[in-house]
């Protein structure tokens, strides 16, 4: 009797975002728009990085990443929302969901390095610009750049080796709809208390340490911008660091309110309303404000979309 209680889950079932037919086709429609926007956006914007010689230093090279980790983000979790609100197919495999959640822990973890590299970057910038060149070298640019894919990578691999070596022999109605981490936990019939400390040491010291890293080179460049008495000073240093301090509130706020609140605040369905906008909304930004926060970025933009018309 035992064994045919603890029958283990081949498959998930997302609750999805609504039940309710009409609301379900707006949803769809919308989220479409948005999703679609976010990977032109984001593909028109790698291609102007990779195709304009003016934009192949290493500022740009972070972006170019920073555009890839855009895309990859909602096409991870979109299709099968959209399936889901479409068709109301809201099954996903075992093996699916871990894919996905492995795909996605990896994402999030190497945007999170690659913000606090891209910080290190803009004080280098601004604190030695005449340096600036020595010290980022394209040689350096590529190691951080493969390094941040390599920590969130393994980040991730840790992640999902803790949560999918459980036991699911339960319920298998996930409340959210993609595979996120507190859910599927939620899901396992095995002891969770010792992984689910494991998890929150390991994101807590590398996700405050990253915050941490970012927030003193903001605060370096601050200090070396009252130190100098000079008024384009602070002209020079808003134009170099707006459009990534931009990114990096938009980002850290989103996640804060997406995963630490007190567990009396939690709500099933506002925290699929907020992981939706968290998860479709910032990669659409993202893209947006560095087109509109930086000349080089907008003449490069300007010159792929009229190559695109001339080939049309």
């Amino acid at each position: 009797m035992q064994r045919l209680n603890l029958s283990t889950v081949s498959e998930f079932v997302f609750v999805g975002l609504s039940d309710a037919p009409e609301i379900r086709l707006l949803l769809f429609a919308l989220l479409l728009l948005i999703y679609l926007a976010t990977v032109v956006g984001n593909i028109t914007l790698l291609v102007a990085i990779s195709t304009d010689s003016y934009l192949h230093s290493p500022m740009y090279i972070f972006l170019g990443n920073l555009s890839l980790l855009d895309l990859l983000s909602p096409t991870i979790t979109a299709p099968k929302m959209l399936e889901a609100l479409l068709l109301e197919h809201k099954e996903i495999s075992f093996s699916g969901c871990l894919f996905q959640h492995f795909a996605l822990i990896a994402v999030v973890g190497t945007e999170i390095f690659l913000l606090t590299v891209m910080a290190y970057d803009r004080y280098v910038a601004v604190c030695h610009p005449l340096r600036y060149p020595s010290i980022v070298s394209a040689k350096l640019c590529a190691q951080l750049a493969v390094g941040t894919w390599a920590a969130g990578l393994l980040n991730s691999l840790l992640h999902t080796s803790l949560v999918f070596t459980l036991s699911f022999c339960g319920p298998n109605e996930i409340q959210q709809y993609y595979c996120d981490l507190p859910p599927v936990l939620a899901l396992s019939c095995s002891p969770t208390r010792s992984r689910e400390l494991v998890i929150l040491v390991v994101a807590g010291v590398l996700g405050s340490s990253a915050c941490a890293l970012t927030v003193v080179s903001y605060i370096c460049i601050l200090l070396e911008i009252l130190s100098r008495n000079s008024p384009g000073i602070w002209h020079k240093a808003f134009s170099t660091c707006a459009s990534h301090l931009t990114v990096v509130c938009l980002f850290y706020g989103t996640t804060i309110c997406t995963y630490v609140r007190p567990s009396f605040a939690y709500s099933p369905h506002r925290d699929r309303v907020v992981s939706m906008l968290y998860g479709m909304l910032t990669p659409l930004l993202n893209p947006i404000i560095y087109s509109l926060r930086n000349k080089e970025v907008k003449c490069a933009l300007k010159r792929v979309i009229s190559q695109v018309r001339r080939a049309l």
